[in-house]
């Protein structure tokens, strides 16, 4: 399981995340190449960043479709901390393409409609391009750090994110303090490899965040705490439903023809397998009419 931790203070909201276990038990479902695991694990951390900005049932899917090797990237999250994902890889002739294309943030809130907003993404700059989505469709000012490497064996050394988001009305002098200060601390894989928690990177950023008044330092708030896990939610009920919208001609020309029905879920890879007799109602009534 993974872990989160988010704040405010005076001036900003923070969220920090430590995936490394969640990023390795979905790549180990999937069982990608580096390439695509790297850019796999980043996306899923950022389903959990955002996915604890979320409140209730909310529920938030992050969608990609794009150019080269890594075709789309799928990716769930909810307010409780759990994530699914899956990715489709294109041609291997489209390997060393980039992967530039359209992104998808779709929150279901419980209304008529999802919530829906379309940015362009880059997989080489994605925290930039994360950043630019925030301010331009939600007018939130953030700044996010991803860290995201391997060991020599490809398994996952450490993979997280830290990500602040400004409030309102927020000091122009903190805005050029926490600039400085981003540029000035190393990298977040580096601060993670190196062995500091998500309290101590949080501190690290917050440290020396003060006014032009020495007496008005930038003081935060840890609100919650709570663990992130890669949690497939999908039932042999669920799969039975889906089948039926095939209609009874086409379940009837399928088992005619296989036998029998296997599917297999994208998220977790896990398979159910269905037999005449399990539609025998739905089929028996077909065939009277």
């Amino acid at each position: 399981m993974g872990r989160l931790i988010r704040g405010v203070s005076k001036n900003a909201r923070f969220f920090a995340t430590d995936t490394t276990d969640v990023v390795q038990k979905a790549i180990d479902i999937h069982n990608y190449d580096i390439y695509s695991s790297d850019i796999f694990g980043k996306f899923c951390t950022l389903a959990v960043l955002m996915g604890s900005t979320l409140k209730g049932e909310d529920k938030l899917t992050i969608r990609t479709d794009t150019e080269g090797y890594i075709k789309n990237i799928i990716v769930n999250s909810d307010s409780k901390g759990n994530i699914k994902a899956y990715l489709v890889n294109g041609n291997e002739e489209s390997y060393d393409s980039l992967g530039k294309g359209m992104m998808r943030i779709i929150k279901d809130m419980g209304l008529k409609e999802p919530y829906t907003a379309v940015a362009n993404i880059d997989y080489l700059k994605l925290a930039n391009d994360i950043s630019y989505y925030f301010y331009n469709s939600e007018q939130i000012p953030t700044v996010i750090s991803f860290a995201m490497e391997f060991t020599n064996d490809n398994r996952v050394l450490c993979a997280g994110a830290y990500m602040i988001q400004l409030l309102p009305n927020a000091d122009e002098e903190f805005i050029t303090k926490l600039e400085r200060k981003i540029e000035a601390i190393r990298p977040m894989n580096e601060l993670m490899k190196g062995g500091m928690s998500l309290e101590k990177i949080i501190n690290l950023l917050y440290d020396d965040m003060d006014t032009e008044d020495d007496s008005l330092v930038e003081e935060y708030q840890i609100l919650e705490e709570k663990e992130i896990n890669y949690n497939c939610d999908c039932s042999s009920d669920r799969f039975y439903r889906g089948l039926l919208t095939l209609g009874a001609e086409e379940l009837t020309k399928i088992f005619d023809e296989e036998g029998e029905i296997q599917t297999e879920c994208q998220f977790c890879s896990k398979k159910y397998k269905f037999e005449r007799k399990h539609f025998l109602e739905v089929l028996t009534n077909f065939k009277r009419g």
